[in-house]
């Protein structure tokens, strides 16, 4: 009975995770007014993690991006990648190296040993980027939607060519709950103008013109209105968009003790209860989906500098103070 129950979730997991093909190539841009490469400011501190809101404290500030990765920002992407030979095309796939995974025998049940893998197939439907006379383009319309179909070495790959990382599902909670105990990013109630789930298909194909778009654009959902669509602001209380619905997001913790990933935050193709903040989803690294994608974290460093001051009352002895002071700056 057991491995019964336990198998019954597996594959309820990876339904949530659908590979289902996308026929449309083109919708109608959405110009939403937000801006994918802005950042917002997490503080260190309390806040409440998972299901029952167990106290937990995120030890240093991180900054973390205010949207999703976008098709036109994972695009860009890879066209400098291949350029700087950081990656390559491999058939109708791209590859980047991974130095591979800890291996803790039994307990991590797959070995991801060193080696080229699959960080995008966008030759395969559901994909979003072409490969049209050796560069990387999106196809119209689908420039400020969520990249999709990115394996959790495709996100790795993204963060590590910027100088950024994946959050941390600690990272992540803390950015979409904020310090209270709410379900949901931008509250304890959920509707279909708050943020695109399986309920809303309606809404979206409208907005669409009656095609399956799937995904909506980055920040769609955040007051404004759209035709005759009023939507509602599902920001987080830190200011993040769509951290519940629209595509799941890889997150960075590779554990000890199993072999696969972790995504956050639940997607188009998910109910109610896969968008509360403590939910979570898990495919090897190598997994990909038209409801998958991730956004970016990047450490605030603090630096010791040195500040002169000089004693103006005798310029022959100057007198010189050494004061430390701390400064934060953000990695870029």
């Amino acid at each position: 009975m057991r491995k019964l129950v336990y198998l019954f979730f597996v594959l309820f997991a990876f339904a949530s995770c659908s590979k289902e093909v996308i026929v449309n190539q083109e919708v109608k841009p959405v110009d939403t007014g937000v801006n994918p490469d802005e950042w917002v400011l997490v503080p260190a501190g309390h806040f409440y993690y998972n299901m029952h809101a167990h106290d937990a404290v995120i030890d240093n500030d991180y900054e973390i991006m205010v949207t999703d990765v976008t098709n036109k920002q994972y695009a860009e992407f890879m066209n400098k990648a291949v350029a700087a030979k950081a990656i390559k095309i491999d058939g109708d796939s791209i590859k980047g190296h991974y130095p591979g995974d800890p291996f803790d025998g039994y307990l991590h049940e797959w070995k991801i040993p060193e080696g080229d893998y699959v960080l995008m197939p966008f030759g395969e439907p559901g994909s979003h980027i072409k490969l049209v006379d050796g560069k990387f383009v999106v196809d119209k319309g689908f420039e400020n939607h969520p990249v999709v179909m990115v394996t959790w070495f495709g996100a790795k790959a993204y963060a590590d060519f910027y100088g950024y990382r994946l959050p941390t599902e600690k990272e992540w909670a803390k950015a979409a709950r904020g310090t209270d105990k709410r379900a949901y990013p931008w509250g304890d109630e959920i509707s279909v103008a708050v943020t695109n789930f399986k309920s809303s298909h309606n809404a979206i194909q409208k907005m669409l013109d009656a095609k399956i778009g799937r995904t909506t654009p980055v920040g769609y959902y955040n007051g404004k209105k759209y035709g005759d669509f009023q939507t509602e602001d599902n920001r987080s209380p830190y200011g993040l968009y769509d951290m519940g619905g629209n595509v799941w997001q890889w997150v960075g913790d590779d554990y000890p003790d199993v072999h696969y990933r972790y995504m956050r935050g639940g997607s188009f193709d998910n109910y109610e209860y896969n968008l509360f903040v403590w939910a979570r989803n898990s495919a090897g690294p190598d997994y990909y989906g038209i409801n998958v994608g991730f956004r970016c974290a990047r450490d605030v460093k603090t630096e010791t500098v040195t500040e002169v001051a000089v004693d103006s009352v005798s310029a022959d002895t100057l007198k010189v103070e050494e004061i430390e002071v701390k400064v934060e700056e953000i990695e870029k």
